[in-house]
């Protein structure tokens, strides 16, 4: 994968998707967690998982949709920033990243601890810290080389690990003494709900599912299943594990211990028992870690994509495909979280609670992104799995809910962090973002959805060379500013024949999208319009360019065209002749032979898309602030010329009423020749642009470059526009008239 394109490629399947998932929340926590959870809530510390559980399945039920629906990388990053815009996106982003790379470094204290506590000639919290930076150097290390090697190490660690704690927990129930779980909650209901907000940094991993996206094959089908089944497996396995953990030692016990389930084990599994949850325990921190490093990096990979960081870091390797810049910068941050353990002695915890907070209040904003994606329909949004309509928008909101009581149950320390973070993000926003963030997200569109505003298409190919294209569409869109801002859309159509099952389509359509974006933004404020982008794929252009035309309710399509008429059946081409015959609104096809666009000049006559040329000379001369000029040429007879003229300046006066144009909006000119079509073209090649409506004529009377429009769109020199009107203003029999029937 070229570093230049910026994308990762598909290369997880179902079984790693599993293991990333369920294996980073069959991790570190399940060992290390018990004692401190204990602590807190008793033996009722597995009510505070099963809680945990159901918050983290509303996120991961949400987090399905939209990750089967824009299956990139970024996560519930991306989901938040392309739905809410760069101020939410930013705090997500931060969360995020920050959050994954606090829960790293507490897998890897913990993988130090579980290395030193339990072996006598082993001592000291430096060499805890010492051992977790060795760790984190070595995941480091396998994440750089490459995901696919990643997710095979992590295969077999899951592996180990699994049949391990299936072990510790079916053993285990036979030595459960009932006593030792009485009181079951003896710090009653808020020690529950205090507890879930530490815990709930052990189900992290199917947020790692979808921030990795972008690179599981099969999405629609791998992402939704393997985040939903690890979350339930999990929340199961977690509840099972505090009732052995809590039956077999007194919970007072397991409170002050840094390795508890190894302390549990050594009653009923004996020394080699030990050995295996050690094992065990220092295999999950390994694999926790690695899963969080390689979610957090396409965090930061993702914010670089989308500018909110530099672009700096979203560049992948040439050789190995990873991000690596995202990844050592990752794992430099989470190195200097690591080695405040050798001075905060309460360490463990306080990363693990601060982690917890981060995707809490991301998951919040995820249940929000959801909304409005539903609401506002883009047409890039297409989930194969969506949350049934009789949980919707239950689980969303349900989800906002959960997570806002299981935070305000935190310690004000905690909190206070949490909130500190978070201004982290806000701040960056002003400082970094606001000025770089090209996409202000979809909240409009989901609030005023049901509000109408007059909404131009402009299929674009290219926008670096196409911006003149843009600045008429723009101009079109401008000049029917009423109650609601007007709207351009700005449509790009990658073509796909035959995608390769590596290919991250969505992550093409993307950087597509944000080409779009950089494009015409500026454009788009010039001229006062709502901009917004839609980067779509299809088999064939002109059918996914006709479907984003009824997809959006367009009144107007303007289509850029070479100038040349095709041959073999086709008039201006395949693609642009399938569009201008089945588009239901206005159609206009531009040629531009000049960046300058002047006054432009209507051909003011009987045909029924004349008035439709006359507003379009209208709309087009805002950009260079002139007044249009609407031309009737009359022929020569052997009346007066000045009855002539009057006859012109009544055909001109009718066409304007029927453009809703009044007198001051334009200039009329009226020309009596002899030969009407030479005097057109003699006198439209004064101006720098000519509009001019298709001709309705039969086939029979056609002539190939006899008509008008035709001779002026070969011949002149100037920028021309060929206008029809919408289905609506044309009679039923103009509609049956096919292309090929037209005159142009």
């Amino acid at each position: 994968m070229s570093h230049k394109s910026g994308e990762l490629e598909r290369n997880i399947g179902f079984l790693e998707a599993m293991t990333l998932g369920g294996g980073t929340m069959i991790g570190a926590g399940i060992f290390i967690l018990p004692g401190i959870a204990a602590e807190g809530a008793g033996p009722a510390s597995s009510i505070s998982f099963v809680i945990a559980g159901i918050v983290a399945l509303l996120a991961a039920l949400s987090l399905s949709e939209l990750a089967t629906g824009m299956p990139i990388a970024g996560g519930s990053y991306h989901f938040v920033n392309r739905a809410l815009g760069g101020f939410f996106g930013s705090i997500v982003g931060w969360g995020m990243w920050t959050g994954l790379m606090f829960a790293s470094a507490f897998y890897m204290i913990g993988f130090g601890q579980y290395l030193v506590e339990p072996i006598p000639f082993l001592d000291g919290r430096a060499l805890i810290i010492l051992l977790g930076l060795v760790g984190l150097v070595l995941i480091v290390g396998v994440n750089y080389y490459g995901t696919e090697e990643s997710s095979q190490l992590q295969n077999v660690m899951i592996g180990v690990e699994t049949v391990i704690v299936l072990l510790y927990v079916a053993l285990g129930l036979f030595f459960i003494d009932p006593a030792n779980l009485e009181p079951f909650a003896p710090e009653g209901s808020s020690g529950i709900m205090a507890t879930t907000g530490i815990v709930f940094v052990s189900f992290l991993g199917f947020e790692i599912i979808a921030t990795v996206a972008g690179e599981v094959k099969d999405p629609s089908r791998n992402i939704p299943l393997s985040m939903i089944l690890s979350v339930v497996l999990v929340t199961i396995l977690y509840a099972l594990v505090m009732i052995v953990t809590t039956g077999v030692l007194p919970y007072e016990q397991l409170g002050g211990s840094l390795v508890p389930v190894s302390d549990v084990a050594i009653v009923f599994m004996g020394p080699l028992g030990v050995v295996a949850i050690v094992a065990a325990a220092a295999i999950a921190a390994i694999s926790s870690s690695n899963s969080s490093i390689l979610a957090a990096a396409r965090v930061n990979f993702a914010m670089g994509r989308d500018e909110l960081m530099s672009d700096w870091l979203n560049v992948t390797h040439d050789r190995f495909g990873t991000p690596h810049r995202a990844i050592v910068a990752t794992g430099v941050v989470t190195a200097l979280l690591v080695t405040t353990g050798l001075a905060v002695e309460t360490i463990v915890a306080l990363l693990a609670e601060v982690a917890s907070f981060s995707f809490l209040v991301s998951y919040s904003l995820v249940h929000v992104a959801l909304i409005v994606f539903r609401r506002a329909d883009p047409e890039e949004y297409d989930p194969s799995f969506k949350i049934p309509e009789k949980l919707y928008p239950a689980v969303p909101i349900l989800g906002v809910v959960m997570a806002v009581v299981v935070i305000s149950q935190m310690a004000t320390e905690i909190i206070l962090l949490g909130l500190g973070i978070v201004g982290l993000g806000v701040g960056w926003y002003f400082v970094y973002v606001k000025d770089h963030a090209i996409d202000s997200g979809l909240i409009g569109d989901a609030i005023w959805s049901e509000s109408r505003a007059y909404r131009v298409v402009v299929p674009v190919a290219n926008p670096d060379t196409q911006r003149n294209l843009i600045r008429l569409a723009a101009a079109a869109a401008r000049a029917h500013t009423g109650e609601e801002k007007p709207e351009l859309v700005a449509v790009n159509v990658l073509q796909v024949r035959d995608p390769s099952p590596q290919q991250n389509i969505a992550a093409e359509r993307l950087d597509h999208q944000y080409d779009l974006l950089e494009g015409a933004k500026e454009i788009a404020e010039e001229m006062a319009v709502n901009l917004r982008t839609v980067a779509l794929t299809g088999t064939r252009i002109d059918e996914t360019i006709l479907e984003a035309i009824v997809e959006e309710d367009a009144d107007q399509v303007l289509l850029g065209w070479r100038g040349a008429l095709a041959r073999q059946g086709h008039v201006f081409g395949p693609n642009l002749d399938s569009v201008v015959e089945n588009a239901p609104c206005e159609v206009s096809l531009v040629t531009l032979h000049s960046e300058r666009i002047g006054v432009p000049v209507a051909l003011a006559g009987p045909g029924p898309h004349s008035p439709i040329a006359a507003r379009r000379a209208t709309e087009f001369a805002t950009v260079d602030g002139t007044i249009p000029t609407l031309l009737n040429v009359q022929r020569a007879t052997t009346g007066s010329e000045e009855d002539a003229t009057k006859r012109g300046e009544e055909i001109i006066m009718d066409v304007a009423d029927k453009a809703g144009l009044d007198a001051d909006d334009y200039e009329a000119e009226v020309v009596v020749n002899e030969d009407i079509e030479e005097a057109i073209l003699d006198t439209v090649n004064h101006y720098e642009t000519i509009c001019v409506g298709l001709s309705e004529r039969s086939e029979a009377s056609r002539l190939m470059f006899g008509t008008i429009a035709e001779r002026i769109s070969q011949e002149a020199k100037s920028n021309v526009g060929i206008v029809r009107g919408s289905y609506e203003s044309e009679s039923g029999s103009e509609r049956e008239t096919h292309l090929s029937d037209r005159a142009v």
